[in-house]
């Protein structure tokens, strides 16, 4: 999914990241004020951005000839809501293109949109419909989770076919190549984030439940009556 240093054409690479920037700056407020209101959730924010930069880290060869990942950003989607992750999808992107070549600095805007905004609001969009049509938390974690990774992949695709469409059948023909390349890995790695998400929540449930109370996850349980303590 990211895209290399320099990949892009510059005015591509200047347009996707003005549309990234907005998000990003919203997403540095939320977070801001996340922290300030509640100093107890700097644990879990960093947790989230750990998790996303571990597995979204993970390059994993394709039999198309390219490489895929995981993306790991539909868990502080759920957990923080999109804008957070704008910011710290950004984050872990920056970090990956310095520290480990993974994506760069001249694509970061691209790779940002992909992967930090459109996979988490996508993402969490999945989870909060799964919910209202009256799905438990695992199905809805689940469907946040793997719907994030593809939507990532799906934005990538859009943005490599508007900058090197097909000579003869143009973006619609370079969209269905590159998504190609994608689909084959990346589905089924869909599938397995989906179902990580599910056991990383299942340990939520257990050992940080009144976090997820309090960040509307779960409901909050009635207190026990003194007679029962």
């Amino acid at each position: 999914m990211h895209i290399a240093e320099g990949f892009l054409p510059p005015a591509h690479a200047i347009g996707w990241t003005l549309a990234a920037a907005p998000f990003v700056v919203h997403g540095a407020r939320a977070v801001v004020k996340e922290v300030r209101e509640h100093p107890e959730a700097t644990l879990l924010l960093g947790a989230a951005g750990a998790f996303t930069f571990v597995l979204s880290a993970i390059k994993l060869p394709s039999i198309t000839g390219s490489s895929s990942h995981p993306t790991g950003t539909g868990v502080g989607a759920i957990l923080f809501r999109p804008p957070v992750m704008a910011l710290l999808g950004t984050v872990v992107l920056l970090f990956q293109a310095l520290l480990l070549a993974h994506g760069g600095l001249t694509t970061l805007g691209a790779n940002a949109f992909s992967l930090a905004i459109v996979g988490p609001w996508v993402g969490y969009g999945a989870y909060r419909l799964t919910r209202a049509l009256g799905g438990d938390l695992l199905p809805g974690v689940f469907a946040g989770m793997a719907l994030a990774d593809l939507a990532t992949y799906l934005t990538t695709s859009v943005q490599l076919a508007l900058a090197f469409p097909d000579a003869g059948s143009g973006f619609t023909g370079a969209l269905v190549k590159f998504l190609g390349v994608f689909a084959v890995t990346q589905i089924p790695l869909a599938i397995g984030e989906g179902l990580l998400g599910v056991l990383l929540f299942r340990v939520l449930v257990t050992n940080a439940r009144p976090d997820l109370e309090r960040l509307g996850v779960l409901p909050v349980r009635p207190a026990e009556p003194e007679e029962a303590r």
